[in-house]
């Protein structure tokens, strides 16, 4: 570190003094008051304005953007009104007595100012993660720029450092480094979704290329935007061939797999084909994916278990997801009848059941087909749709369950096979019934 101890000790003191003496005046408390009564004043105000404010309806064929804009400025009613009361009340104090008296003042206004601003420019973003991290940055930025101690952070961040042969590593360099890249892969990811529709619309490239391009693309544009973050903080890519050689002697020396589930995190997360709440099925594993990994995802089953399963198995093995695009599910009931009952009439029973299910999407109406004449009787076939896989099992065994209450009441019989066994050398013949159910 190469910070001195004596300047720490003589900025901590510093400091101390200057807020002990403000402590000490009657004129803090004073203001110390009227900031509590406004921020009352302001909640409530806020909480009036978003209880009687429609800003669906208000903002009604509105364009997004400016849509967006009404509802951040109507969520930040509480902020905006707590700027206009310490604006008012730091104009009266500054014509009634010493500037120095209503400093607090000042800069509750310009830090609740600060955050409505910020809170306003960041509306057009959409990722809601992005506009928090955004947000707390630049009103962390802009509370020390307001206090007048930016520089001395800056300095304080720059001056503790790590060197790692020629790369000097500090505090500010990682800011500016974390910062740089969430802006250059927010702008990578808005490049190659613009360049993804673009070349999906073509019609002169298979839908196999089109996907081997947008891939490519993205992955090209997301390594231009980490080397430029690189060299834009000052950080030479040559500083880091020590690091590339040994992650190479490291894969060459058993780290494949690791290091192959790695960038298969990296792709699943880039391509969203799988994402935390997917319903998916992976060979025999089944269940909803509750976290993702650098290494593994985890699939919770129904029955207390997760499976843990390497990232490059979702990329080289084949993967059913439930939810990708769409929740709704086809459920498939498949059932048989004897040849004395009316087909017709076992089809309208089997569409009224599955019709009456609670889960049953009622926009898609239920079908029912007969599929084959078999040699022990008639097989048919029930289909129909609900609104999410989860618990499809449940569902289909209810409706199975009221198409036998269905049957019994009606008379319709379920088939069986009848096999008849003879014994010869004089004894009686012995007729033997095996029932069989058939689903």
């Amino acid at each position: 570190m190469t910070m001195d101890l004596n300047e720490i000790t003589e900025f901590l003191q510093s400091a101390a003094r200057s807020v002990g003496a403000e402590v000490t005046s009657p004129w803090f408390y004073l203001q110390l008051g009227l900031i509590l009564a406004a921020a009352g004043i302001a909640y409530a105000s806020g909480a009036a304005v978003r209880s009687r404010v429609d800003v669906t309806s208000v903002a009604m064929g509105w364009p997004i953007p400016l849509r967006l804009f009404v509802r951040v400025l109507v969520g930040s009613a509480s902020t905006a009104v707590f700027a206009a009361l310490m604006t008012l009340a730091r104009v009266v104090m500054l014509a009634s007595t010493w500037p120095s008296r209503s400093y607090l003042l000042a800069v509750a206004a310009n830090l609740a100012f600060a955050w409505l601003i910020i809170r306003l420019i960041t509306s057009v973003i959409r990722n809601a993660f992005i506009v928090r991290v955004v947000s707390l940055s630049a009103w962390t930025i802009a509370a020390l720029s307001i206090l007048g101690q930016l520089q001395p952070a800056v300095e304080a961040l720059d001056s503790i450092s790590i060197v790692l042969g020629d790369l000097r590593l500090t505090p500010l360099l990682l800011i500016k480094l974390g910062a740089l890249l969430i802006l250059a892969l927010w702008l990578t990811n808005i490049a190659s979704n613009f360049v993804e529709s673009r070349i999906n619309r073509s019609a002169d490239l298979t839908p196999s290329i089109q996907v081997l391009l947008v891939k490519m693309i993205r992955m090209g544009l997301m390594v231009v935007a980490i080397a430029i973050a690189l060299s834009a903080v000052g950080i030479n890519l040559s500083a880091l061939a020590v690091f590339s050689g040994a992650v190479g002697v490291g894969i060459g020396i058993g780290l494949q797999k690791i290091v192959a589930n790695f960038i298969s995190g990296i792709i699943l997360l880039a391509d969203k084909s799988v994402k935390p709440g997917d319903l998916v099925t992976i060979g025999d594993s089944s269940g909803r994916i509750s976290a993702m990994k650098t290494r593994y995802i985890s699939v919770a089953a129904g029955d207390g278990r997760e499976f843990l399963i390497p990232n490059e198995d979702l990329v080289t093995q084949k993967v059913v997801n439930w939810t990708y695009t769409d929740k709704n599910t086809l459920v498939k009931v498949s059932f048989g009848t004897n040849y004395d009952a009316d087909p017709r009439l076992v089809c309208k029973l089997a569409i009224d059941i599955a019709a009456a299910a609670p889960r049953a999407i009622k926009s898609k109406p239920p079908n029912c087909i007969l599929t084959e004449f078999a040699e022990h009787g008639m097989k048919f076939s029930l289909t129909f749709w609900i609104a999410d896989p989860e618990g499809m099992d449940n569902v289909k065994s209810e409706v199975m369950l009221a198409l036998w209450d269905a049957f019994k009441r009606e008379g319709i019989r379920v088939p069986y096979p009848v096999r008849e066994i003879r014994v010869r050398g004089g004894a009686l013949p012995v007729e033997t019934t095996v029932e069989v159910p058939t689903s």
